[in-house]
């Protein structure tokens, strides 16, 4: 049985400039493309989760130029039903992607994203159940409450730190049951650089939770109470990175609510972020499931 899942997270309008490099301070360079896209790391998620086959529901507040983003996730299945629509701005992003390496660099404005009340949470929540699974990121405000309000009800919590903010202190990470994470947000978190040392640090202090961690071209590292297990990468074309870590959370999500163990959940959501990264774009470069399975893709 397939568990139903609560997205409640960020929607942005990305700006996308190709360059040869980063600019750097008091520098002035022309993009070799400039392209826009449907993103955040919520609206991204939700996008892999729907893809991946989970029965997903966004929550979260856009502004009236961001009509287009409530077009995108419905075309995917995504229910939006608990998405508001106010006056002002829809969060924003400015990415510079590398021609060369596919890297990325990231400037956000927050817009409605950062519009969340607790009347609202409350009403959203009010909705779902303790068998349901709430995802997060920190795109939004009040995910200190969304967390405090979620485990009140029961509900298993998966998190995504990112940005990696001062104001993640004032979350009870001990209610957290996934946190899916990169090597950046681990030491932020931990102070440790090595990624066993980031796990077990992080599991000494919450023993409880399941421990995702992302490595970029070293795969990824499991840890839980029970197993501990690192996962390669496949061999594909890097285009842009910007949807890897959006598209292996939802992916790895997604196969966890129908039961998969975490070996084939990390196993499909490593294949299903290595497509993204051969593709242009954040939400438009995510597979379906499909694309996944028939995928002849071979670990590197």
């Amino acid at each position: 049985m397939q568990r139903r899942i609560l997205n409640f997270g960020s929607m942005n309008i990305d700006h996308v400039y190709t360059v040869e490099h980063f600019v750097r301070p008091g520098e002035t360079i022309s993009s070799l493309e400039m392209e826009v896209f449907p993103g955040g790391k919520g609206l991204n998620q939700s996008v892999a989760l729907a893809k991946a086959g989970a029965e997903v529901y966004h929550a979260g507040k856009i502004g009236k130029d961001g009509n287009f983003l409530l077009q995108l996730l419905k075309s995917v299945k995504v229910d939006v039903s608990f998405v508001e629509t106010i006056n002002g701005y829809t969060g924003k992003a400015i990415i510079q992607v590398e021609a060369e390496s596919g890297q990325n660099s990231i400037l956000l404005y927050n817009g409605a994203n950062w519009q969340m009340t607790e009347l609202f949470i409350d009403q959203v929540l009010s909705s779902f159940s303790g068998e349901e699974i709430l995802v997060l990121q920190n795109e939004i405000n009040l995910v200190d409450y969304l967390i405090e309000k979620a485990a009140q009800k029961g509900m298993q919590i998966a998190l995504n730190p990112s940005p990696v903010r001062d104001d993640l202190k004032n979350c009870n990470l001990n209610c957290i049951t996934w946190l899916i994470l990169n090597e950046i947000e681990g030491e932020a978190l931990t102070g440790e650089k090595e990624p066993e040392c980031i796990a077990d640090t992080l599991l000494a202090r919450y023993p409880q939770m399941k421990i995702v961690l992302t490595l970029g071209s070293q795969g990824v590292l499991y840890c839980d109470s029970e197993k501990n297990f690192r996962y390669g990468v496949y061999k594909t074309q890097i285009v842009d990175t910007t949807a890897a870590g959006d598209t292996f959370a939802g992916y790895f999500l997604a196969c966890t609510a129908r039961g998969m163990t975490p070996e084939e959940a990390v196993a499909e959501a490593s294949k299903a972020s290595a497509i993204a990264i051969s593709r242009s774009g954040a939400a438009v470069s995510i597979p379906t499931r499909e694309e996944v399975l028939n995928s002849n893709l071979e670990l590197a």
